[in-house]
């Protein structure tokens, strides 16, 4: 068994109104060497949420993560030196370098909720499930 990381990915139109939709997961499993994220958008239920957000926008929000989870985005903000409170330190490209940016806390429409765990033989086959079990 492989013990994995996930975060459901939230689209939060209105941060104000503290409403969100679930749209997504990303999970991360050091021992398996894993990294992926898998959406769904439902046009319909975000209309309901807020009828001026365009769909489009969200599904490129979540294309970009499935991008870092790749390796392909963004990166420029996973390696280098980083500033810490005690001193710099440099930060390599890794999964788990990755994940820690993909579910740190942002002010964007798409947000990652609460870090979760679990264990798994497969984690390929256990992001469909936890997307069935979360985003519907």
């Amino acid at each position: 068994m492989n013990g994995y990381q996930y975060v459901v990915l939230r689209c939060v139109p209105r941060v104000e109104r503290e409403e969100f939709l679930n749209v997504g997961v990303v999970l991360y499993s050091e021992a398996a060497g894993f990294l992926a994220s898998a959406a769904h958008v439902d046009d319909e239920r975000l209309r309901a949420l807020d009828p001026g957000l365009d769909p489009a926008q969200v599904r490129r929000a979540l294309r970009g993560v499935e991008e870092v989870c790749r390796g392909e985005g963004r990166l420029d903000l996973a390696v280098g030196a980083r500033a810490t409170a005690y001193g710099t330190r440099e930060a390599a490209d890794t999964l788990g370098t990755r994940f820690g940016l993909l579910r740190a806390p942002r002010s964007t429409v798409v947000q990652p909720g609460p870090v979760h765990g679990g264990l798994t033989e497969d984690p390929a086959a256990e992001l469909p499930r936890l997307l069935a079990a979360y985003v519907g």
